[in-house]
């Protein structure tokens, strides 16, 4: 058993984040993903300047879990974060904490209606931003079989993609994450430790999310946006996004002339067994960090 309920979201990595970021009395602080607020609200204890913080988040649900923040002085944004960096480095913001937690919260994982879990059965949605029209449904029910595949083989790293999206293909239309796990599951071979449809699904929220493709564009900016001295750290959950953050770090750090930031963790930190006992989601994560020169 571990302490998460439906409503409850233990931070990933808090006690690293507070180490590696080193909060201060008086610093500025963007969270680029506040989610419920787990990590924030370990930070402002320490900042201490709820009015230098700006919280941002593309999920409702998160925005009105924020709500206290905002009512202590904290900005909080409605935002995917790479709109909210364009803005911010368009208006010459600048922060010595910035954090990005790349991961889905419990929240959305034990909400069946959010549609991003095949525990139990909900819509093909898997949308962070309820306000896009985009949907799982869309992908799964309308895309030709090239392009179903592309995603699960490479957003999914699932080896057997073309099976299964000729699976998917053959049983539409599927209205739901059971539905579409158990056609999964019909088609891939049995003894997995973990469950066949976990790759698959990882494709498709990706996909419906733009995941990728935002990180990659934001990276640089978060860079820009930091004051001198201000660290960074982003937490990432598959080798794709930690890939990303390695080559983005790599690019801006180093012994070169022109180097701007100094890295902070030569390897990713995870989770240490006293957390993982307590939050087995914690896992896969990786925390990457650096600092401004």
């Amino acid at each position: 058993m571990h302490h998460e309920n439906q409503n409850e979201h233990v931070p990933v990595l808090l006690e690293a984040v507070l180490q590696y970021l080193d909060p201060k009395n008086g610093d500025s602080y963007l969270d680029l993903t506040a989610g419920y607020g787990g990590h924030a609200g370990a930070v402002l204890e320490r900042t201490n300047a709820p009015q230098r913080a700006t919280l941002v988040d593309r999920d409702s649900n998160a925005i009105a879990a924020l709500q206290p923040f905002a009512k202590t002085g904290a900005t909080v944004r409605h935002s995917d974060f790479l709109t909210a960096s364009q803005e911010l480095a368009a208006a010459g913001e600048r922060f010595d904490i910035i954090l990005a937690d790349l991961g889905l919260s419990s929240p959305h994982l034990n909400t069946p209606s959010r549609g991003f879990a095949f525990g139990s059965s909900g819509p093909l949605d898997m949308r962070m931003d309820q306000r896009q029209s985009l949907t799982a449904a869309t992908i799964v029910n309308t895309y030709p079989v090239a392009e179903l595949e592309r995603i699960i083989r490479q957003y999914g790293e699932e080896p057997r993609a073309r099976t299964i999206a000729q699976a998917i293909a053959q049983a539409r239309p599927l209205d739901s994450t059971q539905a579409l796990a158990d056609v999964i599951r019909s088609v891939m071979p049995r003894g997995s430790k973990i469950h066949p449809a976990t790759k698959a699904f990882q494709g498709l929220r990706i996909a419906v999310n733009d995941e990728l493709e935002l990180l990659k564009a934001s990276l640089p900016l978060w860079m820009n946006l930091l004051a001198p001295g201000g660290r960074l750290g982003v937490i990432s959950f598959h080798s794709l996004e930690d890939r990303l953050v390695k080559q983005a770090f790599a690019e801006r750090a180093g012994e070169r002339y022109d180097a701007d930031l100094r890295l902070l963790t030569k390897r990713p930190i995870t989770a240490d067994r006293n957390e993982l006992v307590f939050n087995p989601r914690a896992r896969s994560a990786k925390l990457r960090a650096a600092v401004k020169k």
